[in-house]
C-alpha cells in the first residue's frame, strides 16, 4: 500500500538536450501519486530555440510550466524553478535521468517516512555501465555518482528547507558543487539528509577525447567550497580530494624546466623535465590500468594526462584569486 503523501512538485533545469524528452516519459509512465506540478527551466541562454517536449509527459502534461532562466547554469536554473514552488516538497531532477518504473511510488515511501527533521532525501542513482569491457576513465566518473552524496540528478528537499537556505548558491555556475553547498547550508541550518529507496538510471552521456580536461573548470569550485565551508568540507561532504596538490607538483616542474631551459641551465632544466614526464606517466597510468586498454582510450589517457595538471592548477588558482572575498550566500527565494 503506498502510503499518504503530502503534494510534490518536480523542477527538472534543461538546455534542451534530447535526453530531456526521456526523462519525462519515464517521469509520465511511472507508478505512484502524481506531482502536483512539473517546472522545466529552459536554461539556454537565448529564446527562440526548439519548443520544450511537453508531449513526452503524456497525461501529465497540463500539470506542466516552462519558465526561462536566462543561460546562468543550474544553480540559478533550479532557483528559477523553485521560486513557484509552495508544494510541500520540492523534487529535484536532471534532464538526463530516467526514473524507474516505480520511481513515484518509491518517492511516496521515501517522503512519508521522513521524520520532521529531515529536510532532504536523496534518491539512489544507478550508472549502467558497458557489460564485456572495462568502463573507460569518462564511464568511471560518471559511475561516480552511485556514491555521491546529495547529488541534484535525484534530490528531494522540503521546499521550507531551500527557501530558510535561499536555494542553490549561483555563484556555482556549472553542475558540480552546488549540490553539495546546498546540502551542507542545509545541515548547518538543523535539517537532516537521509538516503531514500527510490531509483533512478543516470546513463553516460557522449562525450569527446577531450571532455576530461573541460571538467576540470570544476577546480575553481572547489577553490569556493574551501572559502564558504572551510578545509574540512571535503570529509563532511565524503568527496574525494582529488590529485590537485599532485597535478601542482607537476605542473611546477614543467613550468621549472621551461624557466630553466630559457636561463641556460641545461642539466638543471633536464632533471626538472625527467620530474615531469614521471609524474605525467604516473598520472596516465593510473588511469589507464582500470580502463579497457584500447588503442584509442590509451592515446586519450595519454593526450589529457600532459595536459589536466596544468589546466587543473590553472583553474584551482584562479578559482582562489576569483572567490577570495567570498562570503556566505545571501541570495532569496
Amino acid at each position: 500500500m503506498i502510503p499518504p503523501l503530502a503534494s510534490y512538485a518536480v523542477v527538472v533545469p534543461t538546455i534542451g538536450r534530447p535526453c530531456l524528452a526521456d526523462c519525462l516519459t519515464a517521469l509520465a509512465v511511472s507508478e505512484g501519486p502524481e506531482p502536483s506540478r512539473i517546472v522545466l527551466v529552459d536554461d539556454r541562454p537565448e529564446p527562440g530555440g526548439d519548443e520544450l517536449p511537453l508531449g513526452a509527459l503524456g497525461p501529465l502534461a497540463d500539470r506542466a510550466v516552462v519558465l526561462r532562466s536566462g543561460g546562468r547554469g543550474p544553480a540559478a536554473a533550479r532557483n528559477t524553478g523553485i521560486r513557484v514552488v509552495d508544494e510541500p516538497w520540492t523534487v529535484l531532477l536532471d534532464d538526463d535521468v530516467r526514473v524507474s518504473a516505480y520511481w513515484r511510488e518509491q518517492l511516496a515511501r521515501d517522503l512519508a517516512e521522513a521524520s520532521p527533521d529531515t529536510g532532504g532525501v536523496q534518491g539512489v542513482l544507478e550508472v549502467p555501465l558497458p557489460t564485456g569491457r572495462r568502463p573507460t576513465d569518462w564511464e568511471r566518473n560518471t559511475a561516480g555518482l552511485r556514491d555521491a552524496l546529495w547529488a541534484t540528478a535525484d534530490m528531494a528537499y522540503r521546499t521550507e528547507a531551500l527557501k530558510a537556505v535561499g536555494g542553490f548558491d549561483e555563484r556555482f555556475p556549472r553542475a558540480f558543487r552546488e549540490d553539495a553547498d546546498l546540502a551542507l547550508r542545509v545541515i548547518d541550518a538543523g535539517w537532516r539528509i537521509r538516503r531514500g529507496e527510490r531509483r533512478t538510471e543516470h546513463p553516460v552521456r557522449p562525450a569527446d577525447r577531450w571532455v576530461s580536461v573541460r571538467v576540470q573548470r570544476g577546480n575553481a569550485d572547489d577553490a569556493l567550497m574551501a572559502r564558504l565551508h572551510g578545509p574540512t568540507w571535503w570529509e563532511r561532504a565524503s568527496a574525494p580530494r582529488g590529485r590537485i596538490r599532485r597535478h601542482a607538483a607537476v605542473t611546477s616542474a614543467g613550468l621549472g624546466a621551461l624557466v630553466l631551459a630559457a636561463a641556460g641551465r641545461r642539466r638543471a632544466a633536464a632533471l626538472t623535465a625527467a620530474g615531469w614526464l614521471l609524474g605525467t606517466a604516473e598520472f596516465a597510468r593510473a588511469r589507464i590500468a582500470p580502463g579497457p586498454r584500447t588503442a584509442d582510450e590509451i592515446l586519450t589517457m595519454i593526450l589529457t594526462s600532459a595536459v589536466i595538471p596544468a589546466v587543473a592548477t590553472w583553474h584551482r588558482l584562479s578559482g582562489a584569486v576569483r572567490h577570495r572575498g567570498a562570503g556566505c550566500w545571501d541570495g532569496t527565494l
